[in-house]
C-alpha cells in the first residue's frame, strides 16, 4: 500500500478537490485548506479505510501541517 497515496485520497475526497490531490507533495501545505470540520473529517475517513486510529493527542497543527507529516503519522500508525 501506497500510504501517500491513500493519504492524498482522502484529503481530496473530504476537500473535493476533484482529483487535484493527486499532484501535491510531501512538501504541500495543508493548513490554508483545512478547517476544524475538514480535519475531523480527514480523520475520521482515514481511520475508516485503513483500520487505524489517531489518537486525540495526536491531533495538532505539526500533524497536518504538511501532506508529509500526515503521512507520517498515518504510516506510523501502520507500523
Amino acid at each position: 500500500m501506497n500510504v501517500q497515496q491513500e493519504v492524498l485520497r482522502a484529503v481530496d475526497e473530504v476537500l473535493s478537490l476533484g482529483g487535484r490531490a493527486a499532484a501535491f507533495t510531501r512538501d504541500t501545505s495543508l493548513g490554508t485548506l483545512l478547517d476544524s470540520m475538514a480535519v475531523v473529517g480527514l480523520i475520521t475517513l482515514i481511520q475508516e479505510r485503513l483500520d487505524i486510529v489517531i489518537d486525540d493527542d495526536e491531533i495538532v497543527g505539526d500533524n497536518f501541517a504538511t501532506v508529509g507529516a500526515l503521512v507520517d503519522l498515518v504510516a506510523s500508525k501502520l507500523g
